[in-house]
């Protein structure tokens, strides 16, 4: 088997838990937009805006930094002693603040008392933080499958768990309202029940990853000084990369004129906005599903003579399955979009869908080209190229959003992550050479770019549009087969 094929492998095994799953969580969002008014949604939309920003605290960069560690090591168990040792403590210190300051904190978002949601979350956080280098050490051993298996689980301990409480449990209580069942259930709770369903599915980790998460060393040694060192531009690479992936959503009703869209306030706004946002996420797991495979694969192979031609060609190949999915989901989004948004007034908001997709994918580029910042263990490069994306992204959003509203947020995610593409392009061919498929793949993206704008700016009946969108599917597919697959650009060494 290619290595490409390896990969490739590896990532529908991972697709399977984060992508596949994810897909399956995605079909909560109908039963959100049947269940929770626009306004009540922009609460789940903003507070998991914020969770974001505190994965990132919470970890540090001690995920990858144990990946490369542990690949230096012979066995790399020292090494997870320390990173876990290390998260456990922080993890902690970190939630015990949230939770002392949940009343300070729900004051100032403006949702006087829910300091439940605050204590949910800050225990969520600390799960989700103490069992991150557990899951690595899976990954780094290629035990895809249990991995992908303990990411699936969740997933459906998840969605059987909204289901209950806000499908089954009103119904039931409907006709037997002195049922047990409510016992179990408060119609006052509302979203709350989407975090705590979060909470008990995400406390499960801890029944089959015992051993690993309490694996711990009593003392962390010089060595952790070592990995935090490492660690700390991974973790500003990781606020700079939230920040352009959540600010809008943390800061739109902010910054929007109250007013600015009729008949609606900020609020809703924000619940539409988050919305349609969860359409882009096709892309976004996409790109999540390849990290999981590729991280652990360049680090194993960069020794290889061989590893640049390799690289470059998995660029390639990402390049290619990238853009047809941004034109699949783009060209077909008015039939893809009431299958989840069931409540007409998100539809509102698709026009972003296709810009966001966009920054989807120049995302998935950058995180291949990131590799030669960490091969090179020049991880300060990689923290200064995203705080110039953060800082396009708070200014772009600071500019566009009074003007043009969450079009100038979208708009303002393809900036930020094209910036981001370029320079560590131009600066990577300078320390690590690639041989990218530079101008073919550019090709490509701007094939799709057209595509999908040509659909979009002619106004044609709905016949006309899908076999306009079809057609341009399927010349795409014809290039890459006329381009790249009959000449065997994809194989690789063995």
């Amino acid at each position: 088997m290619s290595q490409l094929r390896q990969l490739a492998g590896q990532t529908v095994i991972y697709g399977a838990s984060s992508v596949l799953g994810r897909v399956l969580n995605y079909l909560l969002v109908p039963l959100y937009t049947s269940v929770f008014a626009p306004e009540e949604y922009g609460v789940v939309t903003e507070l998991y805006a914020f969770v974001a920003f505190l994965n990132i605290l919470y970890t540090y960069g001690f995920e990858t930094t144990y990946f490369r560690f542990a690949t230096k090591s012979e066995s790399g168990k020292d090494y997870f002693q320390i990173a876990q040792t290390s998260l456990l403590i922080t993890s902690l210190l970190f939630s015990s603040t949230l939770i002392v300051s949940s009343t300070w904190i729900v004051n100032a978002l403006h949702y006087p008392g829910k300091e439940t949601y605050i204590v949910w979350l800050a225990i969520i956080l600390a799960i989700d933080a103490i069992v991150a280098v557990p899951f690595a050490q899976l990954r780094l051993a290629g035990r895809s499958l249990m991995f992908a298996g303990l990411k699936l689980g969740n997933i459906l301990v998840n969605i059987g768990l909204n289901c209950f409480f806000l499908l089954f449990c009103p119904w039931w209580l409907a006709s037997h309202p002195e049922s047990i069942v409510a016992g179990v259930y408060s119609e006052s709770l509302g979203v709350g029940y989407v975090f705590l369903c979060n909470l008990i599915a995400n406390g499960l980790y801890l029944l089959f990853l015992p051993k690993s998460v309490f694996n711990i060393s009593p003392s962390l040694g010089t060595e952790w000084k070592h990995m935090l060192k490492y660690a700390l531009p991974l973790m500003l690479m990781g606020f700079a990369g939230v920040t352009n992936e959540m600010l809008s959503r943390a800061m739109l009703k902010y910054l929007l004129p109250e007013g600015f869209y009729a008949g609606f306030n900020n609020q809703q706004i924000l619940g539409i906005f988050g919305a349609c946002y969860k359409l882009s996420v096709f892309m976004t797991l996409a790109v999540q599903a390849f990290r999981y495979a590729f991280e652990p694969f360049f680090f194993s192979r960069s020794v290889d003579k061989n590893s640049p031609q390799l690289f470059a060609t998995v660029m390639h190949a990402f390049v290619v399955f990238g853009v047809l999915s941004w034109m699949i989901i783009s060209l077909f989004l008015p039939l893809i979009a009431p299958i989840f948004l069931r409540d007409p007034t998100y539809l509102t908001g698709l026009e972003i869908v296709p810009w966001l997709l966009a920054g989807g994918l120049l995302l998935g580029i950058y995180f291949n080209l990131s590799v030669w910042f960490k091969l090179t263990d020049q991880t300060k490069y990689g923290a200064w190229i995203s705080v110039g994306g953060a800082a396009v992204t708070v200014l772009g959003n600071v500019a566009l959003i009074p003007l043009i509203g969450y079009m100038g947020s979208a708009i303002t995610t393809v900036l930020s992550y094209l910036f981001m593409v370029i320079v560590s392009y131009r600066l990577g061919q300078k320390h690590f050479y690639i041989p990218y498929s530079t101008g073919k793949s550019l090709f490509y993206l701007l094939f799709g770019a057209l595509s999908i704008g040509a659909v979009y700016i002619y106004d044609l009946d709905q016949m006309l549009r899908y076999l306009l969108a079809s057609g341009l599917v399927a010349l795409f597919l014809f290039l890459v087969w006329l381009l790249d697959y009959r000449k065997g650009a994809f194989k690789v060494g063995r």
